[in-house]
């Protein structure tokens, strides 16, 4: 049996896990439920999974939580430990009966977390991109000093994970990562200019949460998973490919010092990569069938850096290390959000975006804290150069006031 501790219990991937925990609650048991403050789902993942323990961003959330538990009938003996914030998501972590952490929190607030457990000889399964963009050196040497595992979920670099479990590492020539090129790769670049944030999100292959799907549209998201990969696989940037391809069916691909190359791809359910981190190192049957015979065409063809400099910028960044890639999570989280609210072009993301950059040293960090006040840093230049743009677009249109 093995004991789980969930951070992000109420996104999508959190979702996701629990839904293939609870298909297998012979292999597997809910440790520990860490949430934002969707008190009320969690609440009802409580009922059902009953953790040992469960955390909350607030206070306030805590105070909502337990009426949720209360309100559905729950007596006081059954419910779990309930903990609040930072150190609440770290004690949930790193508690000696948690065997497997599954690292799903969305941006920086899961940080510190998954770097704890991976200290303490957890097993991890990481399926959010920040923690290895703002902190790979730091997480990726306690993963070597611990001896653990530490397997990624989203789908290229999951594909990727085993692929490369074909060969050695010093056979590997290089990793191809496959992108979709979004809603916008046959758009002509001046009109970007003027898109809005309604066709931003309509996304062709995904239907996901609204800052992924923005950086999906500019491939900030695949710049990402650039550096993901270069720290997850310890590759070099020039080792490194992405391609455009447009049917999402094949996720990503190995190509050996021999010629040889390994391509993954498989059902586009969340629930087999899923599965795959929770059972690492072996593999247990599922009924999610690839249909091969569906296969009618793949197309692939080169990223346009031009018309996307947000995946040239992640280049870039990784190249130069240190704050330079905690500048960029943290600068295209500012602007993503920033253009939703309508406040800036979706052409000024990487405008934005590259004007951080040049403003932030590339100064190697040596802690999680150092990480976090690099991320802090970033965010307010961001903001403010988000509102000069705000402030200037104002002034030359008054109707929009």
């Amino acid at each position: 049996m093995k004991n789980i501790t969930l951070l992000g219990s109420t996104g999508s991937i959190g979702v996701s896990t629990l839904d293939v925990v609870g298909r297998r609650q012979e292999q597997f048991r809910v440790f520990a439920l860490v949430a934002g403050n969707n008190t009320g789902l969690l609440a009802e993942q409580i009922a059902r999974f009953r953790p040992r323990m469960a955390c909350v961003a607030t206070e306030e959330g805590c105070l909502n939580l337990t009426r949720s538990l209360a309100a559905m009938g729950l007596a006081r003996g059954e419910w779990p430990e309930i903990l609040v914030g930072p150190a609440g998501r770290v004690a949930c972590s790193v508690q000696p009966e948690a065997d497997f952490v599954m690292s799903a929190i969305v941006g920086v607030a899961g940080l510190e977390a998954t770097w704890e457990a991976i200290r303490h000889g957890k097993s991890v399964g990481l399926a959010t991109k920040e923690v290895l963009v703002a902190s790979g050196n730091l997480v990726m040497d306690a993963v070597r000093q611990g001896g653990t595992a530490l397997i990624p979920v989203d789908s290229e670099h999951n594909g990727a994970h085993q692929c490369f479990r074909a060969g050695r590492r010093e056979e590997v020539a290089r990793l191809i990562l496959t992108a979709s090129g979004g809603p916008f790769r046959e758009t002509p670049i001046e009109r970007l200019e003027s898109v809005t944030p309604a066709q931003a999100l309509n996304h062709p292959t995904w239907r996901m949460g609204q800052r992924i799907t923005i950086d999906s549209a500019t491939m900030m998201n695949k710049g990402f998973e650039v550096i993901e990969a270069c720290r997850l696989f310890n590759v070099a940037p020039e080792k490194v490919e992405v391609i455009v391809h447009p049917q999402s069916t094949i996720h990503s691909m190995v190509e050996f010092i021999d010629g040889s190359i390994l391509a993954q791809f498989s059902v586009t359910d969340m629930r087999l990569p899923i599965l795959y981190a929770l059972t690492y190192p072996d593999r247990i049957e599922s009924d999610m069938r690839f249909p091969v015979m569906d296969l009618r065409q793949l197309e692939f063809c080169p990223p346009d850096m031009k018309k996307f400099p947000c995946l040239r910028l992640a280049y870039e960044a990784v190249r130069a290390g240190g704050g330079k890639t905690v500048a960029l999570n943290a600068a295209d989280e500012v602007v993503v959000a920033a253009f939703l609210d309508g406040c800036i072009r979706f052409d000024e993301i990487p405008e934005i975006i590259e004007q951080v950059l040049d403003e932030t040293r590339s100064t190697n960090l040596e802690s999680i804290k150092q990480v976090l006040q690099a991320d802090a840093e970033a965010r307010r230049m961001a903001h403010e150069k988000v509102a000069l743009r705000s402030d200037s677009a104002k002034r030359a249109s008054p109707l929009r006031n």
